[in-house]
């Protein structure tokens, strides 16, 4: 097993009580038969990835830490790669209907996402579902996978092809629309008006359970709080078709106290590819988030045992600093290696400790005697040279240590320090600039 979770992450031995413990379980569909069915058996477990982009941010990286967890207890991570569901889109908390994407951009995009769940999960290299779309590793077509290791499926394989009136014949008499409407999923999109389109999305992801519980012994589905109604739908459909044997868990999304969304940045969603998000401005915002928040990081995505994360968590003031730079370093060393998370350390550390080498915070190479604005639209602190004005007129950009209030600066010579010069947006936003 890929040794990510140390064995003394918990005392239980239960994963519920691991995951109720951390404070990962927000809802359930029958809190005691799941923990009863977690603890006498191994079961087959899925959680389903739309494509919706060509990499994993980090709120679907607390999904698949759920899934560590569930494996290192034994039991069999079935990963949904929504071929299939990424076709229509989940309206779920959307105000506007989702850009709707050419089939080559959905699989190529879950292509790209298997390659990062295969950097955290163990899976059976050598399964293959026969008609995966080049999805999966090579190996022998309906091989039987090994109990334990994770099996990555790809809806693709049994939406696309689906006889329209077939399904609708099959599934539709087991929904009521009156009650699709007023699920939780819905509500956002009903204000601004809903497509038959989006409708039928609920449809798709509990067909997939029951699809998953018919063909490979799914029993439970798991996702954020937002797909309680979508996991609903398949439990009661399975329910509707006769079987009894099913069940729906939901975690809370990673949020902030005031309940926003974590991993929003300047610059975009913050992702798990170093190219996208490097691992320096990975480690920065976990060392700068909220005092508020830092016992939810901690115990949510980092390995550390409970104790622990309580010790760290109840630090006051200046103190608490250490508990993010504990948290920091964790998480990126998870994501990025430890290589990169001490590189990402010592560069903090130079610029707000004094202390530590500057070669590894961000840098970009400037042309000589190049302007403030353009400097600052370089480095993507700002997307215009409006946007860069105004944010030196406000005060935010400082070069060297120094506001910099004229929006019509050069960079000089002088400014090369040492052959480089620090800028600075705000109080947390750096990057080395060399000519």
């Amino acid at each position: 097993m890929k040794n990510f979770i140390p064995d003394n992450v918990s005392e239980h031995t239960n994963v519920y009580d691991v995951l109720k413990e951390r404070g990962f379980i927000e809802q359930t569909t029958d809190d005691e038969a799941i923990r009863e069915l977690l603890g006498k058996e191994k079961i087959k477990f899925y959680i389903g990835f739309d494509p919706t982009a060509d990499c994993l941010h980090v709120g679907h990286f607390m999904q698949v830490i759920i899934m560590m967890y569930m494996q290192k207890y034994g039991h069999t991570p079935v990963v949904l790669l929504g071929g299939g569901t990424g076709m229509v889109g989940d309206p779920s908390g959307r105000t506007d209907m989702r850009k709707m994407m050419t089939v080559e951009m959905i699989d190529e995009n879950c292509n790209q996402f298997k390659k990062l769940f295969d950097r955290f999960i163990e899976f059976d290299n050598e399964w293959k579902y026969e008609g995966n779309g080049g999805v999966y590793a090579p190996g022998r077509a309906n091989k039987v996978p090994e109990p334990g290791k994770a099996i990555s499926v790809n809806n693709a394989e049994w939406l696309r092809p689906i006889n329209y009136v077939e399904f609708l014949r099959e599934i539709g008499p087991h929904f009521s629309v009156n009650e699709m409407l007023r699920a939780d999923c819905y509500k956002q999109r009903m204000e601004r008006g809903l497509t038959f389109f989006e409708l039928s999305y609920m449809l798709m992801q509990s067909y997939d359970f029951l699809y998953l519980h018919d063909k490979y012994g799914c029993k439970l589905q798991m996702g954020g709080n937002d797909q309680w109604s979508n996991i609903l739908g398949g439990v009661d459909l399975i329910r509707r078709i006769g079987h009894s044997d099913s069940y729906g868990l939901t975690f809370k999304l990673l949020t902030t106290k005031e309940g926003k969304k974590m991993g929003k940045t300047e610059k975009g969603a913050l992702w798990l590819d170093a190219t996208k998000t490097s691992p320096y401005d990975f480690y920065q915002y976990w060392r700068n988030i909220d005092d508020a928040d830092v016992k939810t990081v901690l115990s949510l995505l980092t390995f550390l045992p409970m104790e622990k994360v309580e010790e760290l968590s109840n630090l006051k003031d200046e103190k608490i600093n250490e508990a993010k730079k504990v948290a920091a370093y964790e998480i990126t060393k998870l994501i990025h290696g430890e290589e990169e998370a001490k590189k990402a350390e010592e560069a903090s550390n130079a610029l707000f400790g004094g202390q530590g080498s500057l070669d590894n915070m961000p840098t970009a190479t400037v042309a000589s005697n190049i302007s403030i604005l353009d400097a600052i639209i370089q480095v993507g602190f700002a997307p215009s040279k409006g946007q860069a004005r105004q944010l030196i007129t406000q005060g935010g950009i400082s070069l060297n240590d120094t506001k910099i209030s004229d929006t019509n600066y050069v960079l000089s010579d002088t400014d090369f320090k040492d052959g480089f010069a620090i800028l600075k947006k705000g109080k947390k936003s750096y990057y080395k600039l060399q000519k």
